[in-house]
């Protein structure tokens, strides 16, 4: 369908695909990854003609038509309905629409036989496009994406840049190309949405190409991985998961055949650098030097997968109570969004509130924040220092400073270079952390203002979807460090992988009432498959029947503390022999590098001995150890 040979793509000076190669054939499900900034959503550009290659060629059928869903479209605006807006994907229909209306509204003197065979033949194309049944199909994708039934007639222009892109979405999958290019489809659906788009493009009929970071979206509706490394194109032939396994296998392999080579390239000229000046042996070093020369280099594993960890750090715990809604009650004239509803979190919570757009998830954030009237009461726990990430906190950024500059704001202590590994793992490498917050895009001021609030000394975090403009590196690096946190969080997010990784509890908003379900995601996914339709409360998890400890009489202690003094006595013995043969190892190692040894063969075949012999007594005191260990601290 498609072919992609050689393809050469510079940005500047930046080299983003050099001589890639892809074939794209009908019914492809492809998932396009990669680090941000190695070229995902140039690629989508360069498909439909947007860019143009430095090199190689983009061939395709005459037949094959393109769908291209970006973050451009977010700025479409349009006086015409969101249903109208939409149905503009039925172009050639709408054109026969009107010639009908037209002739079924010409006088009867002009219903002739040419008129009659005129109309016969409009008719028949119409019904061929489907056309009677084209207002349907639209109003179920666009209340698929979320929409009401009176959303439809409502102007494109009165709905955010979010909602605008999903009509936008909508109306590309009802022009049903043959290939779909989406590029962060999911950034702007809630859960229920995304859920459909799933089942949706599990029965698309043609081809798809989704850059997501978004693991379980991927792991849904794809099945073949493609990753942008290193200037290629490498194709995986499964989902993200299978990715990530095959990922890790080819690793180990070119890793393993990489080290083997280094030491092939080492001994080749540790060779020649001892024999060159011999005459006698100048043809065998000559070998060995054009060997080097014509070696195929096994490049070593470039594995971007960040290792930056940070975690989030406060000064004081908060008490025990962190949030109390006590009878709360919200509504923005006839929009009720809680009526009467009562909470209580604990230090320690993590809850992820999820749900439908609209139901009032980002309201309740602002609520537990205080920046929000209500009826009832919202009362903050004793000493809770709260810090509130949302898209508005971008208006609070300095725009004439750099990013480490406003960082430092933050007031953490920390030094540049701790502020600059941050950065990094928000996505700001090098000389970017020198720009000023002014040129910075939309998604990148969100990125530093979200890493603003993670340096704040605060016990308790409200995150209202802190994942979106992450790539998937990021949003790990960000699992990580609230799987860390000691505090207490409400995260909003519709990242199914994100919230099952970070969340023991799960709040969503129902008939008005704020309710919970007492367990992780996956869990609450679970009991809501089981009990879908019952309107059963979640199960609340059983407290842990705590048993008596057996105190022990002065007898035993005594014994006890006579047993754990000999075993101290022991281990140490034993570290000491550890330490003795760690030493004796690292000896032999160094004597085995050295290069007169390494070129004596008896010499080397006996040092190899003894140090084998020196790991198993190390490997037999350790275990040992370990045993004492052990007995040491069921005595204590």
């Amino acid at each position: 369908m498609i072919s992609i040979t050689n393809l050469d793509f510079h940005f500047g000076s930046r080299t983003l695909y050099d001589e890639a190669n892809l074939h794209i054939k009908p019914k492809d499900r492809i998932g396009l990854i990669g680090a941000n900034g190695t070229g995902k959503s140039t690629l989508l550009r360069l498909i439909v003609g947007e860019y143009q290659a430095d090199a190689g060629n983009i061939s395709m059928a005459n037949d094959v038509s393109l769908g291209f869903l970006n973050q451009d479209l977010l700025s479409y605006q349009s006086e015409e309905s969101i249903l109208q807006v939409a149905m503009q994907a039925f172009g050639k229909a709408l054109e026969l629409q009107k010639e009908l209306d037209r002739l079924l509204h010409l006088p009867e003197s002009a219903h002739d036989d040419a008129w009659m065979n005129k109309l016969a033949q409009v008719q028949e194309d119409y019904e061929n496009l489907d056309g009677y049944r084209l207002q349907s199909k639209a109003e179920e994708i666009l209340e698929g994406l979320g929409f009401s039934t009176f959303d439809l007639e409502q102007p494109l222009a009165t709905f955010s840049g979010g909602w605008r892109m999903r009509v936008m979405l909508a109306k590309i999958l009802l022009q049903k190309p043959s290939l779909l290019l989406l590029d962060e489809p999911t950034n702007h659906l809630d859960l229920p949405s995304i859920q459909w788009l799933e089942n949706y493009l599990t029965t698309y009929e043609g081809a798809f190409i989704i850059v997501s970071h978004d693991r379980y979206f991927l792991d849904a509706v794809i099945d073949t991985t493609i990753e942008v490394s290193g200037g290629k194109l490498n194709v995986y032939a499964g989902n993200y998961s299978f990715y990530l396994e095959e990922k890790a296998l080819r690793n180990e392999i070119q890793q393993g055949a990489y080290e083997n080579q280094q030491a092939k390239i080492r001994q080749t000229e540790r060779f020649i650098e001892r024999f060159k000046a011999k005459a006698s042996k100048a043809r065998q070093v000559q070998s060995r030097v054009k060997s080097l020369q014509r070696l195929d280099v096994v490049d070593a594993v470039d594995d971007h997968v960040a290792r930056i960890h940070f975690k989030f750090k406060f000064s004081q715990p908060s008490g025990k109570q962190v949030i109390h809604l006590d009878h709360v009650s919200k509504a923005y004239g006839e929009k009720v969004i809680l009526k009467n509803t009562t909470a209580f979190m604990e230090r320690g919570d993590k809850i992820a509130l999820i749900g439908a757009n609209g139901k009032g998830k980002s309201t309740l954030l602002r609520i537990v924040s205080g920046n929000e009237k209500i009826e009832g009461k919202s009362e903050m726990g004793y000493n809770v220092r709260l810090a509130f990430y949302a898209q508005h906190q971008l208006e609070s950024l300095g725009l004439e400073n750099n990013l480490i500059d406003e960082l430092k704001q933050a007031g953490s202590q920390k030094t540049e270079a701790e502020l600059r590994t941050l950065l990094g793992s928000f996505l700001f490498s090098n000389d970017e952390v020198f720009k000023k917050i002014k040129v910075l895009s939309g998604g990148e001021k969100s990125r530093v203002a979200l890493a603003k609030t993670l340096l704040s000394d605060a016990n308790f975090l409200l995150l209202d979807e802190p994942t979106n403009h992450l790539d998937i590196t990021s949003v790990n690096i960000l699992i990580r460090a609230l799987q860390d946190y000691e505090g207490s969080f409400i995260v909003v997010s519709h990242d199914r992988f994100f919230v099952s990784s970070i969340a023991n509890k799960i709040w969503y908003i129902e008939d008005h009432q704020l309710k919970e379900y007492p367990g992780t995601y996956e869990e609450y996914e679970y009991w809501q498959s089981q009990n879908e339709g019952k309107n059963e409360p979640p199960p609340v998890k059983k407290t842990l029947e705590v048993k008596p400890v057996k105190t022990l009489t002065e007898s035993e202690k005594a014994d006890n503390q006579k047993k754990a003094k000999t075993l101290q006595k022991d281990i140490d013995a034993l570290e000491n022999q550890i330490f003795e043969l760690e030493t004796e190892a690292e000896s032999l190692e160094n004597q085995m590098a050295d290069s007169s040894v390494y070129s004596d063969f008896n010499a080397l075949a006996a040092l190899q001995t003894k140090h084998q012999a020196c790991k198993s007594q190390l490997n037999e005191l350790n275990r040992q150890w370990e045993k004492l260990a052990v007995a040491l601290e069921l005595v204590k």
